[in-house]
């Protein structure tokens, strides 16, 4: 029988990439995860990009069996793509990876490390507990840590981060959840259903290379009042 640490490198891994407008990173992104060995497919979900990301795309695919390709013909927003790609996912574990360098694939084997050993079901990436990160937005920052407290205020997690882009789950416990959020409502409202499900969750410090406005950043501050109203919703009225 192999073990945990053999089992990080075998391709267990349906990676979901949601895609809108990112023709700048996204071939340097898709070589970056396809290079990891723990990588079965590639789930990339186009959001009707209009930049010439869907070309590049549909290029990359056709060198590479792993990749799989979906486009929305109309812009939807990123927690549209993850519905998408998300029910397309075929492998035992299933690993959110944006379509920018603000995350490191290289970090795989370490996050889905605990559903390996059989100690959790779903994984969070933090980038609050001990990695390294670019310094950028202080009050970015500040709002990130409001909104995971009122999260875990809700939920009674104790998470660091409920918004990082890393979140790894097994497939069957991802596939059961009925997600309804178009955009970046996604994070409270995946946070809030998972708890609600009493699966067993960890924490995995991950390093953080965020970008600025000017470098393509997409987050403002009418996703943290959605986000408000997402932890509202999901945690108290259902």
């Amino acid at each position: 029988m192999l073990s945990a640490d053999a089992t990080a490198n075998q391709p267990s891994i349906s990676v979901v990439m949601p895609l809108y407008n990112e023709a700048a990173t996204v071939a340097k992104v898709i070589r970056t995860v396809l290079a990891q060995s723990c990588v079965a497919e590639l789930v990339v979900v186009d959001d009707c990009s209009r930049d010439g990301s869907w070309s590049i795309l549909q290029d990359l695919a056709r060198q590479e069996p792993r990749i799989k390709t979906f486009r929305h013909e109309v812009n939807q927003g990123k927690g549209a793509a993850l519905r998408t790609g998300l029910r397309q996912a075929a492998a035992p574990i299933v690993l959110i990876q944006d379509a920018d360098l603000e995350y490191d694939p290289a970090e795989y084997p370490a996050l889905i490390q605990p559903i390996l050993c059989g100690k959790a079901d779903i994984v969070f990436g933090s980038r609050f507990a001990g990695g390294p990160h670019r310094v950028l937005y202080f009050w970015h920052s500040v709002g990130n840590k409001f909104l995971t407290t009122l999260s875990n205020m809700a939920t009674n997690l104790n998470l660091t981060d409920m918004e990082a882009c890393y979140k790894v789950f097994r497939r069957e416990v991802i596939q059961k959840i009925t997600l309804e959020e178009n955009r970046f409502g996604f994070e409270p409202e995946i946070t809030a259903k998972v708890a609600a499900l009493g699966v067993v969750i960890f924490e995995v410090p991950i390093s953080y290379n965020g970008r600025t406005y000017a470098e393509g950043k997409k987050i403002n501050w009418r996703d943290g009042v959605s986000a408000l109203r997402c932890i509202f919703k999901y945690n108290f009225l259902r």
